[in-house]
């Protein structure tokens, strides 16, 4: 079998305008990187805002393992296979980050035959998105320290400042350093460190905001830290946002490629599904659902994350109703969540398979309270047996919910087009009654009880004491009615990553509260969240190279 790479390298993609052209987006309304790159000019979808929009289609799947599931590789299959059906469809995705590409994961752009490219290019530096958020990042905490030197008007103190410097790399030396060191002209000495780009606070900001306006109105709010006087200091107070929002001009529109298939995609924005909210760009769904009749979208992780971010955040803000959900599985990743070791997956076990189908049982669950409809995708595997599907399947029957078979990694859209029948007939079909699972004006403790009881199956929350005196702080400063994202590990519905499968008689514990004030949520972080990851022992960029003739190898 052919590695990724070789296959996307081989894909016979047409011209970027050629894609454009076939949604009716003229030339004039594109930005060229390249033949096979383009941006999308925000007029496009201020032009088609009185247009109806087309379906959307949310893929998310169980807490992911070690084994795989293929979250992308199906919303990217899903979308040609729509089209293959003849529907007029499109696939929207986050762009991935240069830290997993070059730790463990590798790229991010689908799989064998159900990949979005310039597939070298989107998991590189693609139309430079990341780099420019960096860029804005950092800006913001120069702009800070450089306040702190030139006589502190503002009066910040140096040891709460909360803007922290980032980095699209996984560097573990960098999340804790001190900064102002040597002679007095290098400014005041005081603790910082650094957040990988995709989480900082301007990534989450850029994938929410509805234009430059609204950049603008969130970067403005942003809290950098706090005064002598315990009061929040934003970065419009330090004369910032003129200048962050010219750093993103262009990386606020969303960018258009292809599927192996000629699939239209839009790639646009990236934030952490375990710090913010991980989804890709308001903006580029909604330009995707005014261009084709079905848009097709992911949220990162499992759906006790991503899904339940996407409803409750994305779908607040963007004002989105969700019509059908995908939730993709693998009878490996069943099997691991049900005990069994990475190494014995390809043999068959029911028993592990029975107990780590509790997973799977507990997100169809989930998307319920949201009042979706849903299918399973079930991605296939050599290895699987007859007795192993016949079990999913059977037990996908008891609990009331279609499962499909999925082969799109092989066949491409072919190997989807079941699974695109199933999801037309849910949308066409079943009644939708989308909901938001809380109240924004509810109490920060009540939506954090309601998501950890409702969402992950939890007794309760166990609120620190630090994280109570940071409840009472947003509370006076009216930062309460916001979303909750909740910052916990994506491997488990508990905030205990050894927990697989469906734990039970866990509590949830909030060590903190901080607030994205210019986001427009407050993020809860329980257990032990890295913001800034580290690489493996064994870096998937030990592996990478380019040979002479410009093929790449080791990507993915």
């Amino acid at each position: 079998m052919k590695t990724d790479v070789q296959i996307a390298q081989e894909a016979k993609m047409l011209p970027i305008v050629e894609i454009a052209k076939n949604l009716g987006i003229d030339e004039d309304n594109l930005e060229l990187y390249g033949k096979y790159k383009a941006k999308i000019s925000l007029d496009v979808l201020k032009n088609m805002k009185d247009q109806p929009d087309g379906k959307l289609i949310l893929v998310t799947a169980i807490n992911p393992t070690a084994a795989g599931e293929g979250k992308t590789t199906t919303n990217v299959g899903l979308s040609m296979a729509l089209n293959r059906i003849g529907k007029k469809a499109i696939t929207t995705l986050r762009e991935p980050s240069l830290g997993p590409c070059f730790g463990v994961k590798g790229g991010a752009a689908g799989g064998g035959y159900a990949q979005v490219v310039p597939m070298d290019d989107i998991n590189l530096h693609f139309t430079g998105d990341i780099h420019a958020v960096t860029t804005s990042n950092n800006l913001l905490a120069a702009l800070i320290d450089n306040h702190l030197h030139q006589g502190n008007k503002l009066n910040i103190d140096p040891k709460r400042i909360t803007w922290r410097r980032a980095l699209d790399m996984n560097d573990r030396a960098l999340r804790d350093i001190t900064v102002g060191l040597g002679p007095k002209g290098n400014g005041v000495a005081r603790v910082d460190g650094f957040d990988i780009s995709v989480a900082s606070e301007i990534m989450a900001i850029l994938c929410l905001a509805l234009d430059m306006q609204d950049l603008k109105a969130r970067l403005s709010k942003m809290i950098i830290g706090y005064n002598y006087n315990n009061e929040p200091i934003t970065a419009g107070q330090l004369e910032a946002t003129g200048s962050l929002a010219l750093l993103l001009k262009d990386a606020i529109k969303p960018n258009l490629v292809q599927t192996l298939e000629n699939t239209p995609a839009i790639i646009h924005g990236g934030p952490f599904a375990n710090i913010a909210h991980g989804a890709n760009s308001v903006v580029a769904t909604k330009t995707a659902m005014k261009l084709a009749d079905y848009c097709v979208t992911e949220a990162g992780f499992g759906a006790d994350l991503g899904a339940e971010k996407f409803f409750n955040i994305t779908s607040r803000f963007g004002e989105f109703k969700p019509n059908a959900v995908v939730i993709v599985a693998t009878v490996r990743a069943l099997k691991n969540h049900g005990g069994v070791k990475k190494a014995d997956l390809g043999l068959e076990n029911i028993e592990a398979l029975a107990k780590g189908f509790e997973n799977l049982e507990k997100q169809v669950e989930n998307v319920r309270l949201f009042g979706v409809p849903s299918v399973v995708a079930l991605n296939i595997f050599p290895t699987d047996t007859e007795n192993e599907l016949k079990f999913v399947q059977d037990r996908c029957n008891e609990l009331g919910v279609d499962m499909v078979l999925s082969d799109v990694w092989a066949k491409g859209g072919e190997g989807g087009e079941a699974l695109a029948h199933k999801v037309v007939e849910l949308i066409e079909t079943k009644e939708n009654n989308f909901k938001f699972l809380y109240d924004v004006n509810m109490s920060i403790q009540e939506k954090i009880e309601t998501i950890a009881k409702e969402i992950y199956g939890a007794d309760g929350v166990e609120f620190t004491s630090s994280a109570l005196k940071e409840i009472e702080k947003y509370k006076k400063f009216d930062l309460d009615k916001m979303p909750i994202c909740m910052a916990k590990t994506q491997y488990s519905l508990s905030d205990d990553p050894k927990k697989l499968g469906r734990p039970r008689g866990f509590k949830i514990t909030i060590s903190s509260i901080r607030a994205s004030a210019g986001a427009g949520f407050l993020v809860a972080l329980t257990g032990d969240i890295m913001t800034m990851p580290g690489l493996p022992k064994i870096p998937a960029a030990n592996n990478m190279d380019i040979l002479d003739d410009g093929e790449i190898i080791g990507l993915f």
